[in-house]
């Protein structure tokens, strides 16, 4: 296409058309007079509904030859004139506006951020009215079939822009911040919203990482307003309600099994699996080129959501499926995984980080561990020996004090950390024994779990109970460490576990005062989740011998042989946060995450 400033676009329109007044420069000095007649009239002819394309073509065309009139006084006037309908109109008028927009933001700066809003208004479709049931209430046209037209036309005015203006990209963070969409929106519009903006990324890379945490600052509020209870809640309703829905089809396939929807029950689910969806596409878009990982690409992405990570997934309790993004971005390079264990393991190490930001690292990282299926069993015992040097370091330098307690509030990174151990070898143990069972359990022996369990500090009655019995049944399947003489004396004794400096009030045995979660547990969202499944280590149940817990006629047989009491191990079952989701066998959706709605490189 020929350079705008090049074209005279008067030619273009070769129409007659009516208008009233004079031209725009006879209008700006009969303004500067004191006559405001005409200058009236002509912000009414620009409002018209009914104004045609060569009406448009003509006023565009002489406000380009007085652009250096328009200073500050005309606010209105160009706020009148960047309201004009331009998106989804012919060539002629989308050629002559961005003529138009480039010249203003040339000469006239201080109308650089409403142009900036009104290019970022266009990236969600259109407002309409609709009624339902007597009741009128507005929403974004969802459907419209020139939304990808319409976009590009915005984003080559985005480029425009930002080609005259080099500074365009401090000033268009806020007003992409302001216009979000409320996360109650649809999901159309909000995977609208959340598309362009990874497309401004692309050509304005220096707003990058500012645009990722915009994103999924939005998207953490809706993870966390939707948790995995009540996800499972809805998906189980549902369910319920089809057999009921089904009574009514009398057709032929009246018994036939309805194909299961990529539509998640939960609303909020949806919103959020939509915009995961499109993260995730955008995340393999930028780092594979023609099919190949483009390391230089893929290591700056990696940097940016690490810092969005670290300013605001981290300290974000409870979320469920946003820290899946960089879960993703890991998966493309085995040195990307030992990057982020590598960060993670910095953080715990620094004592000028809140107590509790360690704890939900060392969750991070133990939740990382177990549940990364592209991480060899090597990277994990390398890990493993740091968390293990670390807990026995911690337990030297508590060897002089006097007396200690099973207190959360001194110890608590020393119990995430025991956490984190638990919990990755309850996942990884098979994968550590197989092969060489000997050498596996040389290596089991030498962690010396044996001083974690049995120390003063007490982690069995901490950690998550789900965590304790499963870790238990499988080193006594593997005579690793004994763990029942020590469940049981802490089901038996109401210890202390909570601890003020002043002598606080005792915790029972039933709660977790962790109160921690695995970042990295089963992901529930439908769509979405048939790009992390195949990366994802599945909880496979235990066999019989492994959750088998000794019998006190048992115990008194092997007294000698290690202190042990009877216990009891929960049936698979029971351990609720470790046996799979129901969800998460079930038959997948047959829509791809992989192809967005549009390329995230078109237009470059």
């Amino acid at each position: 296409m020929m350079e705008l400033d090049d074209r005279d676009f008067l030619t273009t329109s070769l129409v007659k058309t009516v208008r009233f007044g004079g031209t725009v420069a006879d209008t700006l000095a009969k303004y500067k007079k004191g006559d405001l007649s005409d200058y009236v009239l002509l912000q009414q002819q620009l409002t018209d509904p009914e104004i045609k394309d060569s009406q448009i073509v003509n006023w565009l065309q002489e406000f380009r030859n007085c652009v250096t009139l328009l200073s500050k006084e005309h606010e209105q006037l160009i706020h009148t004139v960047l309201r004009l309908p331009w998106v989804g109109r012919s060539q002629a008028v989308v050629e002559g506006y961005l003529a138009f927009l480039s010249n203003l933001v040339s000469a006239q700066t201080v109308y650089l951020c409403p142009c900036l809003r009104m290019v970022v208004t266009h990236f969600i479709p259109k407002r309409v009215t609709v009624s339902e049931g007597g009741v009128d209430f507005s929403d974004s046209d969802d459907e419209d079939e020139n939304l990808p037209r319409n976009f590009e036309q915005c984003h080559h005015a985005l480029q425009l822009i930002s080609k005259y203006v080099p500074s365009t990209g401090r000033f268009l963070t806020p007003i992409l911040q302001e216009k979000f969409p409320f996360i109650q929106k649809s999901p159309r519009t909000l995977e609208c919203y959340v598309h362009n903006l990874l497309r401004v990324s692309v050509y304005l890379p220096s707003v990058r990482r500012d645009i990722l945490e915009i994103i999924i600052d939005k998207m953490l509020q809706l993870d966390v307003s939707a948790s995995r209870s009540d996800i499972e809640e809805a998906e189980e309703l549902a369910v319920h309600q089809q057999p009921d829905e089904a009574l009514f089809n009398m057709d032929e396939e009246l018994h036939a099994q309805p194909p299961t929807s990529s539509l998640n029950a939960h609303p909020v689910a949806e919103r959020l699996d939509t915009l995961m969806a499109v993260l995730l596409a955008y995340i393999k878009d930028i780092c594979h080129v023609n099919g190949t990982l483009h390391l230089d690409q893929t290591k700056a992405l990696y940097r940016d959501l690490l810092a969005v990570f670290d300013k605001i997934i981290l300290p974000t309790h409870a979320c469920s499926h946003v820290q899946f993004a960089l879960f993703y971005l890991c998966s493309f390079r085995l040195a990307l995984s030992e990057a982020f264990l590598e960060h993670l393991w910095k953080l715990v190490q620094n004592p000028s980080l809140a107590a509790v930001l360690r704890q939900a690292v060392l969750g991070y990282m133990g939740s990382f561990l177990a549940r990364a299926k592209f991480i060899p069993i090597a990277t994990v015992r390398a890990c493993l020996d740091l968390l293990v040097s670390w807990i026995h370091s911690y337990l030297d330098s508590q060897d002089c004090v006097d007396k200690q307690y099973c207190d959360l509030n001194l110890h608590g990174p020393f119990y995430s950390a025991c956490q984190a151990v638990f919990y990755t070898l309850v996942f990884r143990h098979r994968a550590m024994l197989e092969g060489n069972m000997k050498r596996g359990l040389e290596y089991l022996q030498s962690l010396n779990l044996e001083r974690m369990v049995m120390c003063q500090l007490n982690p069995l009655k901490v950690c998550l109970p789900m965590v304790t019995h499963m870790f238990a049944a499988i080193m006594r399947r593997y005579q690793v460490v004994f763990c029942y003489t020590v469940i049981e004396r802490n089901n038996r004794h109401m210890l202390p576990v909570v601890r003020s400096s002043t002598g606080g009030d005792r915790v029972t045995a039933n709660t977790n005062p962790l109160d921690c979660f695995f970042p990295f547990d089963p992901y529930l969202l439908k769509r979405s989740g048939q790009v992390i499944q195949p990366l994802y280590q599945a909880w496979e149940e235990p066999t019989d011998s492994e959750l088998h817990a000794p019998t006190a006629k048992h115990q008194e047989s092997q007294e000698d042989e290690d202190d042990f009491l009877p216990g009891e191990t929960p049936k698979a079952e029971g351990i609720v946060g470790m046996t799979p989701s129901s969800y998460e066998s079930a038959a997948l959706s047959s829509s791809s995450v992989g192809s967005p709605h549009f390329s995230f490189h078109r237009g470059l």
